[in-house]
């Protein structure tokens, strides 16, 4: 029997270039690929879309394979520069298609499969770029993209009789609906909304990918998790600021700090976490003290006590819960003001 290394987002498109390559008798062997960037990266989080609960229904393997430093590397500097916000889409297919080519080539697959529809993105999903894709992995005619191979130059399986290209598909553009229609005789009803998995096309957390490769260019796979939760603060170049929004953000970020970082929550009433770190002076600390009361239940009175956690040792500040001003100051996503302005006139 052939066998095939099929990209598994768990996304509808992927799922069906899937569906449709076990529809021929072919062998799959899905790819899922986990990336910092990913909106989960826990495998299995999400019902929809799950790539273990669709390899389980329909009858396909699942491989994972974890690409961090390598996917970091070309976020920072993408030869084919960047798609929408901080997505680096032609890199990251580059990189994903020579990981799957070394899985073909230790299980002997045939050929590769994956979701892309030609025209469904501008960067990423033309013509002339997919085949300069295929060309860079050194994979030319040996990717199969079944739901517009029918527009597309035969491939090796194709021509040797592997698959058969008139039960693939011929679609094109933007539009979801042959995709649905397909679903449908497939009997493959869950599956997530069109918006995509990848955090880079989101704009606030570009803007947060951004403002952290500014001030740390060799950042932590702690400082990229971090991104992900929270309220996110510039206090200095050297210094950040991140609050928790909820109790699992808490959890999470309390699960992110390192030795060095200062916890700080308010005393006695309902409170986010705050997470200080970098080169933190005690302006710093005054100043995320007063950003953690904002946004407790203490935030409509007057002074407020908070306790500072670093390692084993607790302290604590009285301050005055942050005013708008700080606020927009301070957020990195929608900074206004110069760090230049005055601490008392920030906070007052």
């Amino acid at each position: 029997m052939a066998k095939a290394v099929a990209l598994c987002s768990g996304g509808l498109d992927s799922t069906l270039a899937i569906l449709a390559i076990l529809k021929q008798g072919i062998e799959v062997h899905a790819l899922k690929f986990i990336t910092p960037f990913d909106c989960h990266t826990q495998r299995g989080k999400s019902e929809k879309g799950d790539p273990a609960s669709l390899a389980e229904k329909f009858g396909f393997s699942l491989i994972f394979c974890t690409l961090d430093t390598q996917f970091l590397d070309i976020v920072k500097t993408p030869r084919h520069g960047y798609g929408k916000n901080m997505n680096p889409c032609i890199d990251c297919r580059i990189l994903m298609l020579r990981e799957a080519n070394k899985i073909m080539e230790t299980i002997g697959a045939d050929f590769l499969v994956t979701g892309e529809v030609l025209g469904q993105r501008p960067m990423s999903q033309r013509k002339d770029m997919l085949y300069h894709i295929d060309k860079e992995t050194g994979l030319k005619d040996l990717v199969v993209r079944p739901l517009s191979a029918r527009l597309l130059r035969t491939t090796i399986p194709e021509a040797r009789g592997i698959l058969q290209r008139e039960m693939l598909y011929g679609f094109s553009g933007r539009s979801r609906k042959p995709q649905i229609a397909l679903a449908a005789e497939y009997g493959l009803k869950d599956y997530p909304s069109p918006a995509g998995g990848c955090l880079l096309t989101d704009p606030i957390y570009a803007h947060r990918l951004k403002d952290l490769l500014v001030h740390t260019p060799s950042p932590s796979l702690r400082d990229i998790a971090l991104l992900k939760t929270g309220r996110h603060f510039r206090f200095s170049p050297t210094c950040k600021i991140v609050i928790g929004r909820d109790k699992s953000e808490n959890t999470e970020i309390d699960s992110l700090r390192t030795a060095t970082d200062f916890l700080l929550r308010v005393e006695g009433y309902g409170s986010p976490l705050a997470l200080v770190r970098g080169q933190i002076s005690d302006e710093a600390l005054t100043v995320a003290a007063s950003l953690c009361a904002r946004y407790s239940d203490a935030k409509n009175t007057g002074e407020v006590l908070v306790s500072v956690f670093r390692r084993d040792n607790v302290s604590s500040l009285r301050v005055t819960p942050a005013g708008n001003m700080a606020l927009e100051a301070y957020r990195i996503e929608k900074r206004k003001r110069s760090l230049e302005i005055s601490q008392t006139e920030l906070l007052s």
